[in-house]
């Protein structure tokens, strides 16, 4: 993605370009609706047909096979909405025309059909194709070159993510698992619409901002015939080895939307001070641990490079796949652990109901969210700061 340059000195707010808040709170209520839906996904699938919240009545694994179906696509849609901004529409249309087919779509699925699910899944891709990719390199176009304040303001959008990814599974999940799976879906679809409202009324804000580029009048234009330097091309190719490490990084990560959004469901002990927690609510703890955490593990790879001892980005994403497999690893111990336990107490008959313990899924999370931390924040970024250098000097 190519980011743009700023045309006009833009209004201030707190001591950021306006343009900021208005693109922050459209991702805060873009990833709510996504979110929230993905937290109701899979538990959807597999509610049983005659049950008081009845959903397909599907199979663990067909559930999880959709589900990683959809998520795929979902990565996927990302590259020809990229290529739509570039080539055709710019990036501040295709971020319209995103959310307006990710509000058809969250619309189409709080109707209770077959046909609805499917059909509002596939405008769901399309629309976090057209709108993920491109509205955070408009954040990037607030700013000019050697702006201090840039690295700030990606922290401010990006902690709209989090509040969005958190507040979601939390809303949406209730009232999905405790009313209707529809009504779930439905209060992602509203979230859309509040934050596609924002992006619409927040266009004042956003002028010279993620335009067009390929028109030969734009200062940017140039940019499109810019020629890759050999450097570029070494780093460009590091790149791409890396992508074989993102696959295996965002296949466990997503598994939250999918395998641990069941095993919190059906094997889990979710009772709390005597209230049972929804299993959709587990989806709300990356986000919050990012929200409370993620300064301190960045402090940590801060005061390491601070002693002379900085890591590569390639050291950190490997690093950060081990503690997250390692994440994993704690469920399956103490899924065993339990077991060992009541073998002793049961003579020897497991309870084919048997739950694992709730702190042993509140663990496992901590210890993936470090690892994602590491992974995705400070490796990939260190990485896309390195190869893309070139694109980010000349843009300006």
């Amino acid at each position: 993605m190519v980011e743009n340059k700023k045309l006009i000195e833009p209004k201030s707010m707190f001591g950021h370009p306006s343009g900021l808040y208005v693109l922050f709170f459209t991702e805060l209520w873009e990833r709510f609706s996504y979110y929230g839906m993905r937290a109701l996904f899979t538990l959807f699938l597999v509610s049983k047909t005659d049950s008081e919240n009845p959903g397909f009545g599907w199979t663990n694994s067909e559930a999880i096979a959709l589900y990683g179906w959809y998520t795929m696509l979902v990565y996927l849609a990302s590259l020809p909405g990229g290529w739509i901004a570039d080539k055709i529409l710019g990036q501040k249309k295709t971020v319209m025309l995103g959310g307006i087919l990710l509000c058809i779509g969250h619309t189409i699925l709080a109707f209770d059909s077959e046909l609805s699910f499917y059909l509002g899944c596939f405008f769901v891709i399309l629309g976090v194709g057209g709108l993920k990719p491109n509205i955070s390199s408009m954040v990037g176009g607030l700013y000019q070159k050697g702006d201090e304040r840039r690295d700030l303001g990606f922290y401010i959008f990006y902690m709209g993510i989090n509040i969005g990814g958190f507040v979601a599974p939390i809303l949406c999940g209730w009232i999905g698992e405790t009313y209707n799976w529809h009504y779930g879906f439905g209060l992602a679809a509203i979230g859309m619409f509040f934050g596609q409202l924002t992006y619409f009324y927040g266009q004042r804000y956003l002028v010279g901002v993620g335009d067009f580029i390929g028109k030969s009048s734009h200062p940017d234009n140039k940019l499109i015939k810019h020629k890759l330097t050999q450097v570029e091309k070494d780093r460009i190719k590091v790149l791409l080895i890396s992508f074989l490490l993102i696959i295996v990084f965002w296949g466990a990560f997503e598994q939250a939307g999918g395998l641990m959004n069941l095993y919190a469901k059906q094997k889990t002990d979710r009772m709390l001070l005597g209230i049972e927690i929804p299993a959709s609510w587990f989806q709300s703890l990356n986000s919050f641990f990012i929200i409370t955490l993620a300064v301190s593990v960045g402090g940590f790879w801060m005061r390491w490079k601070l002693k002379g001892k900085e890591a590569s980005s390639l050291y950190k994403i490997a690093i950060g796949i081990l503690i997250m497999g390692f994440g994993f690893i704690l469920i399956v111990a103490g899924f065993i652990l339990g077991l060992v336990r009541l073998l002793g107490l049961k003579d020897g008959q497991i309870p084919a109901d048997y739950d694992e313990q709730l702190d042993q899924l509140y663990l496992s999370y901590i210890v993936m969210f470090v690892g994602m931390v590491i992974t995705s924040f400070l490796g990939f970024g260190g990485m896309f700061r390195r190869a893309m250098t070139s694109f980010v000097s000349s843009e300006e």
